[in-house]
């Protein structure tokens, strides 16, 4: 019998121009929970897909439980004991919950029919292991939450009975109870000796769940250790291979916040919000914290035209202006980056360069014609400045990382030359070296004057950037909070609906 339950030996895996994984080696011991780290294009995520069955490797070999495997298809992986929960949504969105989880394995009676019962008793016992009694299991995907969609995501992987999980990103659109919940069942698994591959770039999730940590760089393995041995700088400067003093950085001392640059006086938007006011001052990062359902992406939305607001007024600079367009909220200096960059943000079969000008055509054109000299020009300029990791400004936006991709949607909004930009999600699913990249992009644009508003569900992001902090639950404003006061408790305890500020409801 082996000591380890998953051992991965001198991994190599390449595609056309590009060596992802080289001779990577990477061993899980029965009962442990194994964080795999890295920055976006590190390997993470073809060493899971080689490791899942998806991706054959040039060479290597790989052991489960002591004894060599191959796999032909992901099913085979299954089969053999190996379940992924990929960071995409996998699931079905016209069947049920049951069907879902249990999808090509349902429960047959006699003439072979679905035996509907059991199925869904069945089901209801997987979500009770999740403590997710409140989904139906008759109910279809597509009218779930994409947080309880991520539920029934780890649930279908967990009901394999897999000798080795493997999470990719598996909190991405989890709410912090949910986040608690996903540990406690992954500590249940544990104790029964199932192994878990734990992949996050959410560093405090690692010393929260992980017993061990392997990190990649580049393709190439870098370092392994036990998590109670180190620290969040090991990690980074292994990961990134350069020392970050503070990922978050700090406002500079000549830096002065202004006068109050935006402000929105009790507006509302039937079924989405109500009653919310607030304002952000010239030079100000506010951050906008909460559950999942809260509100703060339709507030976003909102002054940024995308949705109409029902009652109540927006002021810029002094002045109340009505916007009922994203095209008129970008006229007077509005800029929006959403927090789903991939349907909402990017166009991923254009290049990079034909991305960056998408929101400002007028500017790159001349008698109706655009400029293409000057958008190539543009496009140079934006990744040398931006640190965008690329082999060409033609590069298409769907074959960048995580994090370059939201380079190039930050860069994008940059370039309108914003007066007040809503930030949501700003470095979900980028890596440390990134988010620090992006924290030193947001902290150099307020440093200029200019009003951030940041919405994020990653709390030690919204305590690290901000200078304020505001919290929403069920559409309305609970608290607000001067950063000096503010602490992971408190927004918590507030967004719950059980603590208090000096301006709260």
């Amino acid at each position: 019998m082996s000591e380890y339950m998953l051992e991965a030996r001198g991994i190599i895996k390449t595609f056309p121009g590009v060596k992802a994984l080289s001779g990577v080696d990477l061993k899980i011991k029965k009962g442990e929970v194994h964080a795999l780290v890295g920055e976006n294009g590190a390997g993470k995520s073809t060493l899971m897909l080689t490791l899942g069955g998806i991706h054959k490797p040039d060479s290597g070999t790989i052991y489960l439980d002591g004894e060599e495997v191959r796999f032909d298809s992901p099913n085979d992986a299954n089969q053999k004991g190996i379940s992924v929960v990929y960071q995409e949504l996998s699931l079905i969105q016209g069947l049920s919950v049951a069907e879902n989880i249990f999808a090509n394995r349902q429960p047959v009676k006699m003439g072979n029919m679905i035996d509907i019962k059991m199925l869904y008793k069945n089901t209801r016992e997987m979500l009770a292991l999740f403590n997710a009694d409140h989904i139906d299991p008759s109910m279809l995907v597509k009218e779930l939450s994409i947080a309880n969609q991520q539920v029934v995501e780890i649930l279908k992987a967990m009901s394999f009975n897999p000798k080795v999980l493997i999470l990719d990103e598996p909190t991405s659109s989890l709410t912090e109870a949910e986040v608690k919940q996903l540990f406690t069942n992954i500590r249940v698994l544990k104790s029964k000796g199932i192994a878990c591959i734990y992949i996050s770039h959410h560093l405090h999730e690692i010393f929260e769940i992980a017993d061990t940590v392997t990190v990649l760089r580049d393709g190439q393995y870098v370092a392994d250790a036990r998590v109670k041995d180190i620290d969040e700088e090991f990690l980074v400067t292994k990961m990134v291979g350069r020392k970050i003093e503070n990922i978050y950085g700090r406002r500079s001392e000549d830096a002065k916040i202004g006068e109050v640059l935006f402000e929105a006086q009790n507006i509302g938007r039937k079924g989405a919000f109500k009653n919310i006011s607030f304002n952000i001052r010239a030079g100000e990062i506010v951050g906008f914290a909460g559950l999942v359902g809260a509100g703060r992406t339709e507030v976003g939305r909102a002054i940024f035209g995308a949705e109409p607001i029902d009652t109540g007024k927006l002021c810029l600079e002094g002045k109340e202006i009505n916007i009922k367009t994203c095209k008129q909220a970008i006229e007077k200096g509005i800029g929006y980056l959403s927090e789903d960059r991939k349907t909402q943000g990017l166009y991923l079969e254009f290049c990079i360069k034909n991305n960056l000008p998408a929101n400002r055509l007028l500017k790159f054109s001349e008698k109706g014609f655009l400029q293409e000299d000057i958008i190539e020009e543009n496009a140079h300029s934006v990744v040398k400045e931006f640190g965008v990791a690329t082999p060409s400004v033609h590069q298409f936006i769907k074959n960048l990382s995580g994090g370059n991709q939201q380079k190039v949607l930050v860069a994008k909004w940059v370039g309108i030359c914003p007066k007040l930009l809503i930030v949501d999600e700003p470095t979900r699913g980028v890596d440390v070296g990134a988010k620090s990249d992006i924290y030193t992009i947001l902290r150099n644009l307020a440093a200029q004057g200019v009003g951030i508003m940041v919405i994020s569900s990653d709390l030690p992001e919204v305590l690290g950037i901000t200078d304020r902090v505001i919290v929403m639950k069920e559409g309305q404003i609970v608290g607000e909070l001067e950063r000096k006061e503010a602490n992971e408790e408190k927004v918590i305890a507030l967004a719950a609906g059980i603590g208090k500020s000096k301006k709260g409801a």
